[in-house]
């Protein structure tokens, strides 16, 4: 069991990992793609070095160059100019290069790995009509690479390259060509899918607060009768309906400030919450709260909630050093059958609720006749 617990947590570890590595490189797609192209090129460099293409060498210099122009221009979010700056460069560089040294070195290879990129980045750059600009590009590209190889297909290379040298070329070209549609792939997929979790969460969260209250974090009304009408429909459904009012709340905030009534709220939810756990409570308004006792008939759930009366009678809310007291009024009704709607078992309890606000507050009434415990 140990070895199988370490295992799973191991495994979400790495998933955690993973995650934030997808989400970094997604965020700074921009500049981790000119940095690829900047490293591609200073390979590209010293294998020109080394096989004596001083033009290509050359040309790889200046190319390093630009895309570290351009690690500057997406740091300060100018991404349009870096983008068309990669297809111009490339596009640019295929001519070159197989000017050069010929088609058989691969080099035209850098035309369809720049494809993922335009895809990927265009969709983000351009929207509506203005991704025709995005497709108008990759024809460019297609031109190109047809271009080049119709031109010279049957035109020698300005320098002749070993045999090795050619190899190291194609594969290089070849392996950047993978490696950006395996990457772009990725970082697309998971973008998309982190979007719909994302959108899935905000749906929760609005979900949530279509039925929670934003101040207490209990149920509001939407919330509520919801479950109270399930138990009504269900078999021999037997619950408890406590209607709780806080005793002249008003001079509360007249006294001491909002601030403080948010304050005395939050603390009679922490109350409430400790004394009947299991219970379903809800903020009705104001300071009024609803609970639903589930499985108690009358006799349990007026000892509950006459307990409850009397902690929050005597646990008074502190605030900056102030001790504000206050009480509760309750109004309880069991649930009958004769009751067809949630709101109907409601409102009795409201009623004897209104009715101790009327015989002296800080009391409970669970009969229509004002008794109180």
């Amino acid at each position: 069991m140990d070895a199988t617990a370490d295992n799973k947590k191991i495994e979400k570890s790495n998933a955690i990992t993973l995650k934030t590595v997808m989400r970094f490189l997604v965020n700074n797609a921009p500049e981790f793609t000119v940095a690829v192209m900047a490293f591609v090129h200073a390979v590209l460099l010293i294998l020109f070095l080394i096989a004596d293409v001083t033009p290509l060498a050359v040309f790889n210099v200046v190319s390093v160059i630009i895309y570290a122009f351009c690690m500057a221009l997406c740091r300060f979010g100018h991404n349009l100019p870096v983008y068309a700056c990669i297809i111009l460069e490339v596009n640019i560089y295929t001519v070159v290069s197989t000017y050069y040294v010929g088609l058989c070195c691969g080099t035209y290879c850098f035309l369809f790995s720049i494809v993922p990129i335009m895809i990927y980045f265009g969709s983000k750059l351009f929207q509506g009509m203005r991704r025709l600009s995005m497709v108008l590009m990759l024809v460019l590209n297609f031109v190109t690479f047809v271009v080049v190889y119709s031109v010279f297909y049957s035109i020698p290379p300005v320098y002749s390259v070993s045999s090795g040298m050619t190899l190291m070329l194609v594969i290089f070209s070849a392996f950047a060509m993978v490696f950006s549609v395996i990457f772009y792939n990725m970082i697309y997929i998971f973008s998309s899918e982190d979007v719909v979790v994302d959108l899935e969460e905000k749906n929760k969260q609005l979900s949530a607060d279509a039925h929670e209250d934003a101040l207490t974090n209990l149920l509001n009304r939407r919330g509520f009768l919801p479950l109270v009408k399930s138990l009504m429909n269900g078999n021999y459904a037997q619950f408890c309906i406590a209607f709780c009012d806080l005793d002249d709340f008003k001079r509360v905030n007249d006294s001491y400030g909002h601030d403080a009534g948010d304050e005395v709220l939050k603390h009679t939810t922490t109350i409430i919450k400790e004394e009947l756990p299991g219970c379903d409570v809800c903020r009705w308004g104001g300071e009024e709260f609803v609970i639903l006792m589930k499985d108690m008939n009358l006799v349990a759930a007026k000892g509950k909630v006459e307990r409850l009366r009397k902690t929050v009678e005597s646990n008074p809310t502190s605030f900056f050093g102030k001790q504000i007291f206050v009480t509760l009024t309750i109004g309880l009704e069991e649930y009958k059958e004769a009751y067809s709607e949630p709101e109907e078992v409601i409102k009795k309890a409201d009623e004897r609720m209104y009715y101790g606000k009327q015989h002296g507050k800080n009391i409970l009434v669970f009969e229509d006749s004002s008794d109180e415990i």
